[in-house]
């Protein structure tokens, strides 16, 4: 076997070892809820159209009827709401809504937001989040 041989096997084997990795790592992020930070700080954003509860928290879902993980969500959400009685769920249609997908950043399907009884986002999750942690996360904005 010739030396370029080796090379090109080689790039290749990194190459793939690369992509895996890579690959891995937006798996692992995938529906991770993230804190939105200090709200106190951070430019106001119009939820007025958004249908969110005043008088506890809201878990907004966007996503889409040609969007198959976002079916998951819906199961998820309407789960954890089932258990916890005093938080909403509201549904946009991203299709149907752009304008308040463009003014939350919503980049990608499905994308979760949970808002606090004031309005302010509390979390967000790219993909499909777990009970479990939408759970551990609603819990401290009921009491």
């Amino acid at each position: 076997m010739s030396s370029s041989w080796i090379v090109v096997i080689a790039v290749l084997i990194a190459a793939f070892g690369l992509a895996f990795v890579v690959g891995r790592v937006l798996t692992m992020r995938a529906g991770r809820l993230t804190p939105a930070g200090d709200v106190s700080n951070s430019p106001a954003v119009d939820t007025s159209e958004l249908g969110l509860s005043g008088t506890g928290p809201t878990v907004v879902h966007f996503g889409a009827v040609w969007c198959g993980p976002c079916a998951g969500v819906r199961r998820v959400v309407d789960q954890v709401c089932a258990e916890l009685p005093a938080v909403a769920h509201v549904e946009i249609d991203m299709d149907a809504n752009p304008d308040a997908a463009r003014r939350l950043s919503v980049l990608s399907l499905p994308t979760t937001f949970i808002f606090d009884a004031e309005g302010r986002q509390q979390y967000r999750a790219s993909g499909v989040p777990t009970a479990a942690d939408l759970r551990s996360a609603l819990r401290p904005l009921l009491a």
